[in-house]
């Protein structure tokens, strides 16, 4: 199968697990790499390459996960709009079990609100033409990889006139978390994974910052088992040689300009908010998209009265850290134990591309705490 199979070959890995263990002697310290993607993260412990890595080279999980970058406060104002008798949310199904500060989306459904998963924007438009006397609002989330879509329903709902579709928008942008995170004194990186999707859309010019301005490396990498070991080998590689530059690995993907189409529909639709509050990060300036004064008629901001208040997370959680990649999952208190898929207290267990979830999928945190229980006794 073209672009699968020759990405998961063991023998190509075997080769550029060797190249990296090269060169990490080489650089002989310890190496900091952040993969921004949860599609990242959940490929890094779905096929072990972290556990097969030099001691010294370690992967911090970022904040490229939609859903766990979603605050508390954003879930109780989706709830709220759903509550309204006329209503049908519809939202994407990996939002419906995030906790708000009191209801998930899911629990709001089951005591009587009209909440339904979709797996397009356009099933909103098809639920709105079915649905007449109702309004019909999409819950809308994402980086720059599904604000097209949204982008493009919209332009669809107007060239058919549809008045009772209507988007919460809660879209986000890669490059200003980015900013956020390196200016951040307590994280320490050496480069960065970069996100394979998002990069689609944009290109992997505007990453350019990142090496112009704070010197680290960045490889725009795919999500197969090789891509990610041929992305940190190239990071290593720019690290022995003293460089520091934008560098794609998703060559049949990503491009340097992205897709220019997807972009002109996104800024055709959308306006860059002045700040967005990010679960973790705080409120980050011209972070977050809201729909533009011309298509104000789809904004159910203006639709609706919203709480719109800051809701602090839940005191046990650690989701915030984990999402700086200041802790790794493990390493919060509730992992595994109070909080689980089942019973999520955070976002990060809840999505498929939080990394909380990936380390209890795939089992990998047993190690870690074999590893933080045997260094318990030996502090003991």
């Amino acid at each position: 199968m073209k672009y699968v199979d020759e990405y998961r070959e063991p023998q190509k890995a075997e080769i550029l697990l060797i190249e990296i263990e090269k060169i990490a002697k080489i650089l002989n310290k310890h190496v900091k790499i952040m993969e921004v993607c949860g599609g990242h993260t959940h490929s890094i412990f779905k096929y072990g390459i972290e556990e097969v890595l030099p001691n010294n080279i370690e992967l911090i999980h970022g904040p490229g996960c939609p859903v766990c970058v979603m605050p508390r406060g954003k879930l109780d104002d989706a709830i709220s709009i759903a509550k309204h008798n006329n209503v049908i949310l519809t939202t994407f199904g990996d939002t419906m079990r995030v906790p708000g500060s009191k209801l998930s989306l899911l629990q709001a459904k089951a005591e009587g609100a009209d909440i339904r998963m979709i797996y397009s924007p356009l099933d909103s438009l098809k639920i709105a033409k079915e649905n007449p006397e109702k309004e019909i609002v999409f819950f809308g989330i994402g980086f720059e990889t599904t604000a097209p879509s949204t982008a493009f329903t919209i332009l669809q709902a107007a060239s058919e006139n549809i008045r009772n579709f209507s988007m919460f928008c809660n879209h986000v942008l890669v490059i200003p978390a980015l900013k956020a995170l390196l200016d951040n004194p307590d994280l320490r990186l050496d480069g960065f994974i970069g996100p394979g999707h998002v990069s689609m859309v944009i290109g992997y010019k505007p990453y350019e910052f990142i090496s112009q301005q704070y010197h680290k490396p960045i490889v725009i990498s795919g999500f197969e088992p090789i891509d990610i070991l041929q992305s940190i080998w190239m990071l290593l590689k720019q690290l022995v040689e003293n460089r520091c530059q934008v560098e794609s690995q998703y060559t049949r993907i990503v491009t340097q300009a992205g897709n220019q189409n997807a972009l002109k529909a996104i800024n055709e639709v959308f306006e860059v908010r002045d700040h967005f509050e990010w679960r973790g990060l705080g409120n980050i300036s011209n972070s977050g998209l809201r729909i533009s004064d011309k298509y104000a008629q789809f904004d159910a901001e203006l639709k609706f009265t919203t709480p719109n208040i800051q809701v602090s997370d839940n005191k046990a959680c650690q989701c915030g850290e984990i999402l700086k990649g200041v802790l790794k999952p493990w390493e919060c208190k509730v992992f595994g134990t109070v909080c689980t898929p089942e019973n999520p207290i955070g976002t990060c267990m809840v999505s498929s591309e939080g990394a909380c979830a990936a380390y209890y999928k795939y089992g990998r945190f047993a190690k870690a705490f074999s590893e933080l229980q045997m260094n318990d006794k030996v502090i003991a």
